[in-house]
């Protein structure tokens, strides 16, 4: 978690915009096999991976998101890359890859990405019956640029024992991934389905827009809304002014963040409203 947000502290102290502080972020969490995304992602009910990633401008909602991917080793710089290098917004499965090596995105040989812990995670939720689990770790990034620019990047392995071919929040523009210069930028984490149905990142934002709520404000009531309807996750989100917001609804939630002054600071389970 230090080494994701010393990645972006780097880019942003240089001057840096903030879409480039979300993505190498993203990037080092991607390389982390702890995290369940990249390198950790969880395997599906077929023993396969499928990643999904998202990448968002607040200048001017230029989106970028790729969904069932195998191969590349940064899912988040394929999303940048569709954001960048196409005319669409969201990319898939073989046509998403094909599009990764037009684009000389880096891939990773199979077994790069399979780890013991993974395997033995999706053996304990096949012998319970078929058990679907939220794998731990999916993994975002959130910032503000000297300039005032927002952005956000969000990236995946989804759930253990999922079903071949499901898509969750990450990749999706506006439920588990936003950024608006106007408003806020927000990464999302958790059940998936319940951030997609909520709309819960544009929510956030729409509360700032439309109901002159504050970041906190909107951020914890868009998750206590969630663990009304059964949803069970958290987010990190920095609005217009800087402000912050980390809210969960789960017993903990890997979180930090750096300000300008350079010092980095990390939290689990403590502080479950944190913001400032």
């Amino acid at each position: 978690m230090r080494r994701a947000l010393a990645a972006g502290r780097v880019i942003l102290a240089a001057g840096g915009s903030a879409l480039d502080a979300v993505t190498q972020a993203v990037v080092a969490l991607e390389d982390d096999p702890l995290f369940n995304a990249g390198r950790g992602s969880v395997f599906t009910a077929a023993a396969t991976q499928e990643m999904d990633a998202s990448v968002m401008d607040g200048r001017d909602h230029r989106a970028g998101a790729v969904a069932g991917l195998f191969g590349p080793r940064n899912p988040v710089l394929a999303a940048r890359a569709v954001m960048e290098h196409s005319h669409h917004v969201l990319l898939i499965g073989e046509g998403a890859l094909a599009f990764c090596r037009e684009q000389h995105v880096p891939f990773a040989e199979p077994g790069y990405f399979s780890t013991e812990e993974r395997r033995r995670e999706l053996q304990d939720a096949l012998a319970e019956r078929g058990r679907i689990a939220a794998g731990e770790g999916t993994v975002g990034a959130v910032a503000r640029d000297g300039a005032g620019n927002l952005a956000a990047a969000t990236s995946t392995g989804g759930m253990t024992g999922k079903s071949p071919g499901r898509v969750g929040d990450s990749p999706i523009i506006g439920a588990g991934t936003y950024a608006d210069n106007m408003t806020c930028a927000v990464s999302a984490t958790g059940h998936g389905e319940f951030f997609i149905r909520y709309g819960a990142a544009f929510e956030i934002a729409a509360r700032l827009r439309h109901a002159g709520q504050s970041l906190p404000q909107a951020a914890h009531a868009v998750i206590e809304a969630l663990a009304i309807f059964g949803g069970r996750g958290g987010l990190v989100a920095v609005d217009r002014t800087g402000a912050l917001a980390l809210p969960f609804n789960t017993a903990g939630m890997y979180r930090g963040y750096v300000r300008a002054d350079a010092a980095i600071h990390t939290a689990i389970w403590d502080e479950p409203y944190l913001s400032g």
